[in-house]
């Protein structure tokens, strides 16, 4: 049964008074626990099509499920898509999202950066506490849970961002360019780190324009022009 389910997507923007389609009919199922790559180059569509996968955009045409969640149908030229609200929740409760520039807040501890998600979910605050004290143990960053983002390296930093994807147990971790802003060696130990939990049994999905980085999956997808050019799964 597929966790993620994406089929005749399409997403046409009005950019002054020419329609761009950034994508055209792409079908996609996402098995549970599976370790999946996105690639293409720039205009491809795969920001686009990671960006509905996240729930941080809605498709113009086609229908996506979601962990049995439907997120956009169309039947018959009718298109029935999840409100704001809904989308906010399925983003909270669904979706883990590690992104290139770590999105953290400067003005708080890694610790409250990772409790965020869990504010946001009505945790109570002791909960809240404890899972992200877990999840900060989890990246091997309990040491550096009271540090503010300036006072940690890029790649701890990026832990932090992975522990706050992490925080709220999701179906699917999101991970755009997140070794974009790194040298090659922590690069290397992030990635190792989002192997790590694969091997967990979270489910990822991992966007990015580098072949080394989109091999360490065991699936990895080419766009081209707004559709999947390639779909490669390694034996």
């Amino acid at each position: 049964m597929s966790l993620l389910k994406l089929r005749n997507i399409a997403r046409t923007y009005r950019i002054g008074k020419v329609d761009v389609h950034a994508l055209n009919g792409v079908d996609v199922d996402v098995k549970k626990n599976e370790y999946l790559s996105i690639m293409g180059p720039s205009g491809s569509g795969k920001s686009t099509l990671m960006n509905i996968i996240g729930c941080l955009d809605t498709p113009t045409r086609g229908s996506y499920d979601l962990d049995g969640i439907s997120i956009h149908k169309e039947n018959h030229d009718v298109s029935d898509t999840a409100t704001d609200d809904q989308l906010a929740f399925i983003r909270n409760q669904k979706i883990g999202f590690v992104f290139q520039t770590f999105n953290l807040l400067p003005r708080m501890t890694a610790l409250h950066n990772v409790e965020l998600p869990l504010i946001y979910a009505g945790v109570p605050k002791q909960e809240r506490l404890e899972r992200a004290k877990a999840a900060l143990e989890q990246v091997q960053l309990a040491d550096r849970m009271h540090h503010r983002p300036n006072e940690l390296s890029g790649g701890q930093r990026q832990r932090v961002a992975v522990a706050r994807a992490l925080v709220n147990h999701p179906s699917i971790i999101l991970a755009d360019e997140p070794t974009g802003n790194l040298d090659s060696k922590t690069g290397n130990d992030i990635m190792d780190l989002i192997t790590q939990l694969h091997e967990q049994g979270n489910t990822i999905i991992l966007v990015t324009h580098e072949p080394d980085i989109a091999n360490r999956a065991n699936r990895v997808i080419h766009m081209l022009d707004g559709k999947i050019n390639q779909d490669n799964i390694k034996k």
